[in-house]
């Protein structure tokens, strides 16, 4: 097969480098991928927003399977032009990506499907919305409703934090278009986690679980980010918590979103939060998350290539895949800086020292080369350092070790990913 994966950063690093390793690939390219995806597939000066060029280049290379990496082409359309033009695409229409580009959608979804979900209201209006909340009180949890990267969310412990972070969406305009309207909802306590699940319109395939850390200070504090580490399984994601996500939430989500017209096919990560009063639906996403995607296909035994194209044509109910039992972890290297302003340009080294460490893989994601070939950061999130182990100490013990020997020293990372489950396992 000849397949397109679309992405710059350490999500499809880590899926290129699965799907390098099946004996179905023909041709693998990336667009516009990044300098550690370009040593195993052939990377494409194509921006992943450039729909019309990126379908021209998939039907001028016969491209069979395109692998949509962030949620922004797809809210845009890709699977539809690429259908229009005959091409496979393992992602939904715009019309079933509204999952993840509006909160408001996704919670009508929700509450049609019978799917458990926090109390919610929608606002275009600011002030509607600051009355609501002086009315509601705190902590409560205000949204953009638009896409906004993953940093549209302010879980506001008092009254005040949720009133700044209203003016900041819908007056500052701090996410653009995407804080025209804003969602509030409440505060729901307990531990997140995230499923992913591949679905085919009808049906649907389990992935897994991870739980990520997204805030960039140590201890869960300072603001939030694209995610700072993930490990993968979450501790207490059991064989019935899994069966009843998907019976009760992924199955009856598909099933209304078939009932719409609207069918969802893709990768569906939904956003859990496990409270006193059952497990409840925080979010959708329409993609795999990062680095939870770094952490999940580590453990990957099955081909991840007939699987996606199973889910394209209907037919995953033919499918299962295999996992390695051993946990794994990602931690994400970032620039310091980040999230606000990350420090660019600074030379990096020792990758291959990292990647000597037993069980560690380096994904690429905020990274160049320079004219002499050297390697800098070039972006907030630039590298993710990813291991698995007998268990979750030893696998981050491992992730550790590679990224003390890796040398760059604007960079910085969590040093506690993966403490909410070693203080359970403790």
């Amino acid at each position: 097969m000849r397949v397109l994966v679309i992405g710059s950063g350490g999500r499809e690093h880590a899926l290129c480098w699965s799907l390098a390793a099946s004996p179905l690939l023909q041709k693998l390219w990336c667009a516009p991928g990044n300098p550690g995806i370009a040593e195993i597939a052939e990377t494409v000066a194509i921006g992943a927003g450039d729909i019309s060029s990126l379908v021209a280049f998939a039907r001028e290379h016969a491209v069979d399977l395109v692998v949509p990496g962030p949620e922004g082409p797809l809210v845009a359309g890709l699977a539809d032009a690429l259908a229009e033009a005959g091409i496979a695409c393992c992602g939904p229409s715009a019309a079933a990506a509204r999952l993840e580009g509006s909160k408001a959608f996704a919670k009508e979804v929700c509450d049609a499907a019978g799917v458990p979900t926090a109390n919610w209201e929608r606002f275009t209006d600011a002030g509607a919305a600051g009355e609501f909340v002086r009315r509601r009180g705190a902590p409560i949890v205000v949204k953009a409703d638009g896409l906004a990267a993953g940093k549209g969310v302010v879980v506001a412990a008092t009254e005040a934090e949720a009133l700044a972070a209203i003016d900041a969406m819908m007056g500052d305009r701090q996410f653009g278009a995407a804080g025209d309207a804003v969602v509030i909802e409440e505060y729901l306590d307990g531990e997140e986690i995230s499923v992913f699940a591949l679905c085919d319109g009808s049906d649907a395939l389990l992935l897994g679980a991870a739980q990520d850390h997204k805030r960039v200070g140590e201890g869960d504090t300072g603001p939030n980010t694209g995610g700072m580490g993930a490990y993968s399984p979450p501790p207490g994601f059991t064989p019935a918590l899994a069966a009843g996500v998907m019976d009760n939430i992924v199955r009856p989500v598909l099933a209304e979103m078939a009932r719409r017209g609207t069918p969802f096919r893709g990768i569906l990560f939904v956003g859990l939060m496990l409270t006193g009063d059952g497990v409840k639906v925080i979010e959708f996403n329409v993609r795999f998350g990062d680095p939870e995607c770094q952490a999940l296909l580590l453990r990957l035994k099955s081909d991840l290539l007939p699987a996606l194209q199973a889910a394209c044509d209907g037919e995953l109910r033919y499918f299962d895949l295999r996992w390695h039992q051993a946990p794994s972890i990602a931690v994400v290297l970032a620039a310091r800086g980040y999230p606000a302003a990350p420090q660019t340009g600074g030379a990096i080294g020792g990758l291959a020292a990292a990647e000597a460490v037993p069980g560690v893989r380096v994904f690429h994601a905020g990274t160049a080369r320079r004219a002499d070939g050297g390697l800098v950061a070039a972006g907030g999130r630039v590298l993710t350092v990813c291991a698995t182990g007998e268990t979750l100490r030893a696998a981050r013990d491992a992730a550790y070790a590679a990224i003390r020997a890796i040398d760059w020293p604007e960079g910085f990372c969590r040093r506690d990913i993966g403490w909410r489950a070693l203080v359970a396992e403790a």
